[in-house]
């Protein structure tokens, strides 16, 4: 029984979620005729209360994108140190945008509106323009965190005050979504534009949707093209989408729980230094100083149980769709023993 923890990214399709992918109706959508391709646009747009919406092949694609429609050249981004943005997109932030990044201390991933006052660069002409604060819910490296929404409204009103956008990197907000009991009309009324992935929590093979609405998002589909995203007959995998919204969101909670438990399990275990609060799918946990992470991933996957390293002696589980109660008993079971 192979049990891969490495990410909520290894799923594969259900049988259902096959079946309608293969009865989706299909055209090309760079024509932008594509029913389903429309129809799933069409249904995240209006989930977030927002007028437009674009498929895109990835998340970092769809954040890029995002990126450059808020920015110019030498401009500046307010992020965390922990982003997606940084430290997973290949750089892409000052190669494909010609940004800066200016990065916020925060703790676990999420930082407070007066460090984002602070941040923001004066006017003179010596400075580079800040001109966008983008932030990540759930944090990925930060274990799975949820963002307080009080605080996200006080950095929109920042953000309103200084003529700044505001872009939401939703990769696993449905997580946090579920976790928090927030709804997404809630987050569609703080930012400017979010990026939602369906291939992570909501199992789907492929595809990431932006939102926003439509003076924001007018140029989104050009600079998809100039990345190389377009698409034509897209619809089977937007029909993978729009089962999985209508069918994986409310499971969620099953992979909180099998995460709460694995975390409950490590903090019992002598040569397991400190476990990050467990608030939805991603435990991250750090080995005593004693102990070698790669030796520790390799005992693991000697026992066919795959989980990956972020750095510093801190290793990192992630439960999803494809992670059975079974793999979770032996998995808990190897963990104890």
């Amino acid at each position: 029984m192979r049990i891969d923890l490495r990410s909520d990214t290894v799923t594969k399709p259900t049988k259902e979620m096959l079946d309608a992918m293969m009865q989706a109706r299909i055209g090309d959508d760079v024509f932008r005729e594509d029913p389903t391709v429309n129809e799933l646009e069409c249904r995240v747009a209006d989930m977030f209360g927002k007028s437009d919406a674009l498929f895109f092949p990835s998340g970092t694609m769809a954040n890029q994108t995002a990126l450059k429609l808020h920015t110019n050249p030498g401009d500046q981004v307010i992020c965390d140190k922990y982003s997606h943005i940084y430290n997973y997109e290949s750089g892409g932030a000052s190669f494909n945008s010609g940004v800066s990044c200016k990065l916020m201390d925060g703790n676990r991933g999420m930082f407070k509106a007066e460090q984002v006052l602070e941040a923001i660069n004066p006017e003179a002409y010596y400075y580079s323009q800040t001109s966008l604060v983008e932030i990540e819910n759930t944090t990925n490296k930060g274990g799975g965190a949820c963002w307080d929404l009080e605080e996200i409204k006080k950095i929109r009103t920042i953000c309103d005050e200084n003529n700044l956008g505001f872009h939401l990197d939703g990769a696993r907000i449905w997580n946090g979504l579920v976790a928090k009991n927030e709804t997404t009309v809630q987050y569609g009324k703080l930012f400017d534009t979010i990026s939602v992935c369906l291939s992570k929590g909501l199992g789907c093979p492929v595809g990431s949707v932006l939102v926003g609405n439509a003076e924001i998002m007018k140029q989104a589909i050009r600079i998809r093209k100039i990345f190389g995203g377009n698409m034509r007959q897209a619809g089977y995998l937007a029909a993978a989408g729009l089962y999985a919204l209508d069918n994986h969101i409310e499971r969620l909670v099953e992979d909180h729980r099998k995460a709460q438990e694995i975390g409950e399990e490590l903090t019992g275990l002598s040569i397991v230094k400190a476990v990050e609060p467990v608030e939805t799918n991603i435990v991250i946990f750090e080995l005593n100083s004693d102990v070698n992470e790669n030796a520790y991933i390799q005992k693991l996957a000697n026992k066919d149980i795959h989980i990956i390293s972020m750095g510093n002696n801190k290793l990192r589980m992630v439960t999803h769709l494809d992670y059975t109660s079974a793999m979770h008993d032996k998995l808990l079971s190897t963990l104890r023993n």
